[in-house]
């Protein structure tokens, strides 16, 4: 859900129509993908060595691919990893349909993996991306090999108060009252909120990232669609929330097969960390990764830890090529979690 950028990016002309430069960490290339009604840019960072198996990575609202940055650098000797821009959102343009809901982005992932031809691929997803994550896994088993899952926007009923205006944005007419009330506010204070909205510790964010943030919050805000994209995406989740049966995402959870690793942040201020337990209960035999100082971004707050984590979910699934051990001093919890658990946040 961060507009906030990593570290360690440089500039590189930008290869579409779009004002601005476009920022790469070393080692990272960037890509568009053009499909009928679809376009969307993609971020590539090559494999350390041929016949890695290949991984996709979802942002959130308000992200971008660069979130991933930090997670696909230290998993370059584990996978072949590209991450998306979903539409409307980093270097993408908005979808044809001008469909932002989250089925909508589960079908332009399906679509991206469909015309790569890349699948069974290793699923990673957050916030937003992670509730269209768990659609892809739920509908198109045969497209993915496991799920990771960084504070997946599944339903919640009591949602946090730091959560309200983020979903107040879903209000028709909200959006334009957001724009006029937030005129004044500069692109350093917009992103400032951001990082502290979605950091458990805004303090990692070097003032070299934080500078980045700010350039590229400029470049959004000066979007046509921006507040459109945020509106629509932010209604999308709401309706998310409220579907029931088959088509309900905690229903569809139920339904994944690949094996899960479930990442959930104690700070986090837009997904409940409560709703750990319960997510663990619904996706079948998956592993959950606590992290108490961790916000809603725990791959970018916390890479080493996630990184290490996901090879222990490669390795116990015959994939893997060794973990590496966790940082001294990253306090977290890894356990399997049974399938037959009340599910109780």
């Amino acid at each position: 859900m961060s507009s906030t950028e990593l570290p360690g990016v440089r500039s590189t002309a930008a290869s579409s129509s779009l004002v601005g430069a476009v920022r790469v960490a070393e080692g990272e290339q960037l890509r568009t993908d053009r499909l009928p009604g679809l376009e969307m840019a993609v971020r590539v960072r090559p494999p350390v060595r041929t016949g890695l198996p290949p991984a996709l990575f979802v942002h959130g609202l308000g992200g971008s691919s660069q979130n991933w940055s930090a997670l696909m650098g230290r998993l370059a000797d584990s996978v072949d990893g590209e991450a998306v821009d979903l539409p409307g959102f980093g270097w993408s343009p908005p979808p044809a349909d001008r469909d932002y809901s989250v089925t909508g982005f589960a079908r332009a992932v399906i679509r991206h993996l469909d015309a790569a031809g890349r699948g069974p691929v290793h699923l990673f997803g957050n916030s937003l991306g992670g509730a269209a994550s768990t659609r892809v896994a739920a509908v198109r088993p045969d497209l993915v090999r496991t799920l990771t899952l960084v504070s997946p926007a599944l339903p919640e009923l009591r949602v946090q108060s730091s959560a309200v205006p983020t979903a107040l944005l879903a209000v028709p007419g909200m959006a334009g009252l957001l724009v006029r009330l937030t005129r004044g506010l500069s692109a350093e204070r917009r992103t400032r909120g951001v990082t502290e909205l979605c950091y458990g510790d805004p303090s990692r964010v070097t003032p070299e990232a934080f500078a980045a943030a700010v350039e590229e919050m400029e470049r959004r805000i000066a979007l046509p669609y921006f507040w459109d994209a945020l509106a629509r995406s932010s209604r999308g989740i709401v309706d998310a929330y409220t579907l029931g049966g088959q088509h309900g995402l905690w229903r569809q959870a139920q339904r994944v097969l690949a094996p899960t690793l479930l990442v959930y942040g104690g700070r986090d201020q837009l997904v409940s960390y409560r709703m750990a337990r319960k997510a663990a209960a619904a996706f079948r035999g998956s592993r959950l990764l606590c992290l108490p100082e961790a916000g809603h971004v725990a791959m970018m707050e916390h890479p080493e830890v996630v990184a290490a984590a996901f090879r222990e979910l490669l390795d116990a699934t015959g994939g893997g090529s060794g973990s590496r051990p966790d940082p001294a001093g990253t306090e977290h919890t890894v356990q399997t979690v049974n399938s037959d658990e009340d599910g109780k946040g």
